[in-house]
């Protein structure tokens, strides 16, 4: 087992003398940092109730874990696109593009995200985030119960409402928190009621969840606990059924979830590498919103306590093939994105010294 004590670093900010700054605890499986490094590839994983974004390699080097975070307001969602790594925070949704162009930096890194520009949405909630087929920005407005497209002029410009939404309201009705993309398109959304009234999914979070195809406008799969990060993978679609603690695939037609592994964890965050799927997993908070949920009694049963970091699950098998733990100051992820060929990834601050610095020009 690797196990790495990280200080809490926030870009020049200081601790005061009699304040010990908080620590976190960064435990792995023992193939962990070899099977990361096997894939060419490296993860990013959000923590809104630490206000971080964590960036997890390799050290070609040590054959160690790399571990880079940087400090921003609430993330949330991201999105991956090619040399772009995109975020959503309380009022922004921010585009990083790796200045490093896979040659490596005096310290060793092969991608350095720098900031080049920010759609300023308001605190609209956002969760999941993806580019469409247009390379627009579109993302779920959980506050407006909607998906939606970053705009130019505007906080944000409806795309897709579910049926049962009878209008536009910042009123959190359904709490619709993800959707997958397919032919640049979305094509599958989830929300955790079928509810048209302000903050009324709150009444049906142990059975009440729901995936929606978007095209149709049409349910296609009731009574999941709290779904979140659906994604289409090789032809099928994986959902996370977060408050039972479950990671499966949906099959639209049918409408089954089909249960492939137990994580103890709520889990939100579900990205593919090398072959496998990652899941990010948090420790439920004590109160209403995490009360009663079948992920209690399924946690209370295998006599657990409840994990926080990334489990990586061997698509063939079913199999828990390795995982990543966080003890400490970070007990929440909300989303997990893969950064294939990137091995050892690092990320500009607001805050740092360095984004004076780094300047380049396009030719």
């Amino acid at each position: 087992m690797t196990s790495i004590n990280a200080a809490n670093q926030t870009d020049n900010t200081v601790a005061p003398a009699d304040e010990a700054p908080p620590r976190l605890e960064i435990s792995t499986s023992r193939q962990f940092v070899s099977w990361l490094a096997e894939t060419g590839g490296s993860l990013a994983f959000t923590t809104y109730q630490s206000g971080k974004v964590f960036l997890i390699g390799s050290n070609r080097e040590t054959k160690r874990l790399s571990i880079f975070e940087r400090t921003i307001d609430r993330p949330m969602g991201m999105a991956v696109s090619g040399r772009r790594l995109i975020i959503a925070s309380m009022n922004q949704i921010t585009t990083f593009v790796d200045a490093a162009e896979g040659a490596p930096t005096s310290d060793g890194y092969d991608a350095v995200y720098v900031p080049q520009m920010a759609h300023y949405t308001g605190d609209l909630d956002v969760h999941d985030i993806a580019i469409d087929g247009q390379g627009r920005i579109v993302f779920a407005n959980t506050l407006f119960s909607c998906l939606a497209a970053a705009s130019q002029t505007h906080s944000f410009k409806p795309v897709w409402q579910p049926h049962f939404v009878s209008r536009l309201a910042a009123e959190d009705r359904c709490h619709l928190n993800g959707f997958a993309i397919s032919d640049g398109k979305p094509a599958f959304a989830t929300a955790v009621a079928e509810t048209d009234i302000a903050d009324g999914w709150r009444d049906n979070r142990a059975s009440g969840g729901i995936v929606i195809d978007t095209a149709a406008n049409k349910i296609v799969c009731r009574g999941l606990s709290m779904p979140h990060s659906p994604r289409l993978h090789d032809g099928s679609l994986y959902v996370l059924n977060s408050g039972a603690g479950e990671f499966g695939t949906v099959d639209p037609k049918g409408g089954a979830f089909v249960s492939i592994a137990f994580c103890p964890g709520y889990l939100r965050g579900l990205a593919f590498l090398g072959g496998h799927a990652v899941i990010g997993l948090s420790e439920p908070r004590e109160n209403k919103t995490f009360a009663g949920l079948p992920l209690q009694d399924r946690l209370a049963q295998a006599k657990i306590e409840p994990r926080c970091g990334l489990y990586v699950i061997d698509l063939k098998t079913g199999d828990i093939a390795h995982w990543l733990r966080l003890e400490g100051f970070v007990s929440e992820l909300y989303d997990v994105a893969a950064l294939p060929g990137v091995v050892r990834p690092s990320m500009i601050g607001f805050r740092s010294d360095e984004i004076r610095r780094t300047i380049s020009v396009e030719s």
